[in-house]
């Protein structure tokens, strides 16, 4: 669990960069204006995963961005949410134990009340299988890397002009940020003692 959330972090460093540094490179430079170098801090490359970059890496690493930003946007929905006290209702297996009897947080996946390995697995596939056939461009239609549409999900996107699609693409990309930081500030304070920011969540 921690591994994705790091890389994801990474992949995330290269979106935006402070702009001063633009001259340092070529290729810094050509993406300096790309959809995610927003202000105050412009384009960021720390780890130089940009250098010497060309188009297509570029595109690679924003859609790796992209797609961990949503996954931790509901990682850490998930977290507050279960942590809330909101379950889903019903059994978990058919040996009767409700979702509400298992622990919250990474406490689900691993240590000795965690759900059994072969419900993991179950997880772990399930996503595989919507990685490998579901959440893809499968019409090939779509305006962006990331644009998983494929002509049945729409909301109203059509209807935006260009500007604002491209600040809602920016929000989002914004919003995916502060859930990769968020739930590995949440991931890292479960395992301190007595679990102090959560806690302090509880209790209010």
């Amino acid at each position: 669990m921690k591994l994705p959330i790091l890389s994801a972090l990474l992949a995330s460093a290269a979106a935006f960069a402070p702009s001063q540094k633009a001259t340092t490179s070529t290729a810094l430079k050509d993406f300096s204006g790309a959809l995610g170098a927003q202000e105050p801090l412009g384009l960021f490359d720390p780890l130089g995963l940009l250098d010497n970059a060309d188009e297509e890496r570029f595109e690679r690493l924003r859609y790796v961005e992209l797609k961990h930003g949503r996954i931790c946007q509901l990682a850490f929905l998930g977290q507050i949410t279960t942590r809330a006290g909101i379950h889903l209702p019903g059994d978990i297996d058919f040996s009767g134990d409700s979702f509400d009897s298992y622990p919250d947080g990474l406490a689900a996946l691993f240590g000795p009340d965690a759900i059994p390995q072969e419900g993991l697995g179950q997880m772990v596939l399930f996503v595989g299988l919507l990685e490998l056939f579901v959440m893809k461009d499968v019409t090939g239609d779509a305006e962006f890397k990331g644009d998983f549409r494929n002509g049945a999900l729409d909301f109203g996107w059509d209807t935006f002009g260009p500007e604002t699609k491209l600040r809602k693409r920016a929000i989002e990309l914004n919003n995916g940020r502060a859930a990769m930081m968020g739930i590995l500030g949440l991931m890292m304070h479960e395992q301190i003692d007595g679990n102090p920011v959560i806690g302090l969540f509880i209790e209010y």
